[in-house]
C-alpha cells in the first residue's frame, strides 16, 4: 500500500525528472533532507524550492519569477510552452487579470450552486453502484467521474455528449506524461468537440464558461485552450485529491474512525486531504532577472521548479507535517497555489471533496485495500493511477 522510501544514492542524487522515480518511491525523505540542507539546490537544468516560504516569495512575484514560458518542468525542459500567453495557467500581468476577471463568474457559489447539487447525487449513485458490485477500483469507477461530470455541466456540454467527452478526457489523461499514440488521437478529438461547441456558443451562448469565453475578445485558439485546461486541471486535483483522501483513510484508521464519529471534521478533512496529496507536485516559473533566494543566486533565465509536495510537509509551517490528521487546523497548504495564480476551481475541488467524505460518513463503515496501488509516473501529477478498494 506504500511506496519505499529512495535509497541512500537517491537522496545524494536524486533525478527530479525521472517520473517513475516518483512513482515507484516515497520520497518523503528526500524532500525533508532537502528542506533542511539545501532547500534551494542546484540541478543540472533548474533549480529546486521545497521549503514553504520560499515557494511562497516566489509565487507571489510574478514580475521576477514569470509562467509565460511555462509552468511544468517537462515543458519548460523544452525551452517554451506554445499555449504561453493564451492559456491562464501560462499568462502574467494584464493579460492574466484579464483572461481571470473573464473566467471569474463562471466559479462564483451562484454559479456553482447547480453543480454542486449533481456532484452530490454523482457522488452518492457511484459510491452506491461500487458498493453493490462489491468493489472495484475507486479512481476509475468514481474519483475521475464525479470532477469530469461537473466539468462538463460547468462547460455547458450536452447530456447526451457527455458519456464520450468523459471516455475521450479519460484516455487522453492516460498520456500526460508519455503522450502515447492513443491519449494524442483523444486530444485531438476533445479539442474538435469544443471547436464545434464554441462555434454553437457564438451564435447562441448560454450561461456556460464556454459562453463566456467566446463572448470575450479571445481568438479560437485562445477559447480552445482554455477550455482544455479548465477540463485537465479540473478533473486533475479533485481526480487525484478523492482518491488519495480515500486511500490514506484507510491506511489511516484512527483517522477514519474520528471522521465517521465527528461530522464538524468533514471541513477540515477536506484541507487535510487536500495537503496531504498535492495532486500538482511541483509548478514551474522562469527567472526574468537575477535574484536571491534562499541564499542562492538565480540567474534571469533560471528555470525554477517550485515543489508543493515538499512545501506542504514543511515542518516551519506544519506540526507534524508526515501525520494525517483530520482535524489539523491552520492548514497553510499551497496546493492551489496562491496570489495571482490561485486556482479558479479551488471551491469546486472542495466541493467534490466534501460531498465525498459526507457519502462516506453516510454509506459506509469499512474501507479496504485490496489489491495493488499503482502511482501514476509523473514529474507533476502527484497521485494513486488505481486504487481497488472494498467498501462495506
Amino acid at each position: 500500500m506504500r511506496r519505499p522510501p529512495p535509497d541512500p544514492a537517491v537522496l545524494d542524487d536524486p533525478d527530479l525528472l525521472d517520473p517513475h522515480l516518483h512513482a515507484t518511491h516515497d520520497l518523503t525523505p528526500l524532500w525533508r533532507r532537502l528542506r533542511t540542507t539545501d532547500p534551494v539546490r542546484r540541478h543540472d537544468r533548474f533549480w529546486s524550492v521545497t521549503r514553504h516560504a520560499d515557494v511562497l516569495r516566489v509565487i507571489r512575484d510574478p514580475d521576477t519569477y514569470t509562467s509565460l514560458r511555462g509552468n511544468m518542468l517537462r515543458t519548460l525542459m523544452r525551452g517554451h510552452d506554445p499555449a504561453a500567453g493564451k492559456m491562464i495557467v501560462v499568462t502574467d500581468g494584464p493579460r492574466h487579470t484579464t483572461l481571470r476577471r473573464l473566467l471569474t463568474p463562471g466559479f462564483t457559489p451562484r454559479t456553482l450552486g447547480p453543480v454542486t447539487h449533481s456532484i452530490t447525487a454523482a457522488t452518492r449513485d457511484l459510491l452506491s453502484s461500487l458498493i453493490r458490485r462489491g468493489g472495484g477500483d475507486f479512481v476509475g469507477e468514481v474519483a475521475a467521474q464525479v470532477p469530469l461530470r461537473a466539468i462538463c455541466e460547468l462547460l455547458g456540454v450536452p447530456e447526451r455528449d457527455r458519456r464520450r467527452v468523459l471516455e475521450l478526457t479519460a484516455q487522453a489523461m492516460l498520456g500526460e506524461e508519455g503522450a502515447d499514440l492513443a491519449a494524442r488521437i483523444a486530444q485531438s478529438e476533445i479539442l474538435l468537440y469544443y471547436t464545434r461547441l464554441a462555434a454553437g456558443r457564438r451564435s447562441a451562448p448560454g450561461d456556460d464558461v464556454i459562453s463566456l469565453l467566446v463572448s470575450a475578445d479571445l481568438t479560437e485558439e485562445e477559447v480552445l485552450l482554455n477550455c482544455y485546461n479548465l477540463i485537465i486541471g479540473g478533473d486533475e486535483t479533485a481526480r487525484l485529491a478523492m482518491a488519495g483522501g480515500l486511500l490514506a483513510l484507510a491506511t489511516y484508521g484512527e483517522e477514519w474512525v474520528r471522521l465517521r464519529a465527528d461530522p464538524g471534521l468533514i471541513e477540515p478533512a477536506t484541507e487535510e486531504i487536500l495537503r496531504w496529496t498535492t495532486p500538482a507536485a511541483h509548478v514551474g516559473r522562469v527567472a526574468t532577472r537575477a535574484a536571491e533566494l534562499g541564499g542562492r543566486r538565480i540567474e534571469a533565465g533560471d528555470v525554477v521548479a517550485l515543489w508543493t509536495v515538499s512545501a506542504n510537509r514543511d515542518e516551519a509551517v506544519f506540526a507534524d507535517p508526515d501525520r494525517f490528521d483530520v482535524g489539523r487546523r491552520p492548514n497553510r497548504h499551497v496546493t492551489f497555489g496562491h496570489g495571482p495564480h490561485f486556482c479558479l476551481g479551488a471551491q469546486l475541488a472542495r466541493a467534490e471533496i466534501r460531498a465525498l467524505l459526507a457519502e462516506l460518513r453516510a454509506t459506509v463503515t469499512r474501507i479496504e485495500v485490496t489489491g495493488p496501488v499503482t502511482w501514476l509516473p509523473s514529474n507533476f501529477v502527484n497521485g494513486v493511477a488505481a486504487l481497488p478498494v472494498s467498501l462495506a
